[in-house]
């Protein structure tokens, strides 16, 4: 008998997301949040840094599909409170 005692992850869509009361960001804001997540360069070369929600572990991105591990956004919102 197999017994699996890993916590199954909590993954959602964009859209999934945007639909869930809990969560106050709207599908365009997500995205945007999405796209903020690495590091990037500036028209003048400069590097912009990310939000962190790369870091977190919160995206999962197979090839076109974006998924949201619910667990690690909650945390990552968590850490974005000031302090």
């Amino acid at each position: 008998m197999i017994v699996n005692t890993k916590k199954q992850k909590r993954l959602a869509t964009v859209n999934e997301v945007a639909a869930m009361p809990e969560y106050p960001f709207s599908k365009s804001s997500l995205r945007h949040l999405i796209f903020q997540a690495e590091d990037r360069l500036s028209s003048k070369g400069d590097t912009i840094p990310g939000n962190g929600l790369k870091e977190a572990g919160a995206i999962i991105r197979i090839g076109k599909k974006i998924l949201v591990d619910l667990d690690r956004f909650d945390a990552w919102i968590e850490n974005q409170r000031a302090g």
